[in-house]
């Protein structure tokens, strides 16, 4: 019986701290330019009712008035201040995966898969012309404060 109490335990303290883990992705991340390292806008990242997440530009540090106009669907010519930008990602393990995310600059919509970082405490966004992540790029995102 003391056992079965142990392993019972033992499976929930493991299970809460995978939730754990992703419930550190949620909140309010500062995207950074990788041209110069400045702070370009402040993404908020939720769960939906659905259970999927997304990701909502929140504030725009340069030209918040600016229009996508390199987006093409319902989002062009539409103003990326509130556009949702990083769609339907699940829960996958410790990672989100399997959504998309639309870069404003060039309205190209990426696969993306979203992983915390937790010894820098950072978001790493993985943006993929694949869905298996091998052709794309990673850029970093510092929690805002």
């Amino acid at each position: 019986m003391k056992k079965t109490c142990i392993l019972i335990l033992a499976l929930i303290a493991f299970s809460l701290s995978g939730f754990s883990q992703v419930d550190k992705i949620l909140g309010k991340w500062k995207t950074i330019d990788d041209e110069d390292g400045t702070a370009k806008s402040i993404v908020y990242i939720y769960k939906a009712t659905n259970g999927k997440y997304y990701g909502k530009i929140e504030t725009l540090f340069k030209n918040p008035d600016k229009l996508c106009t390199e987006c093409e669907g319902a989002n062009k010519n539409k103003p990326i201040l509130g556009m949702i930008i990083v769609n339907d990602l699940e829960l996958k393990g410790d990672e989100l995966v399997g959504g998309t995310i639309l870069d404003p600059k060039n309205g190209k919509v990426y696969y993306c898969s979203m992983t915390y970082d937790a010894k820098t405490t950072d978001l790493k966004i993985r943006g993929s012309l694949d869905k298996r992540g091998w052709i794309g790029r990673t850029q970093t995102w510092v929690r805002d404060k």
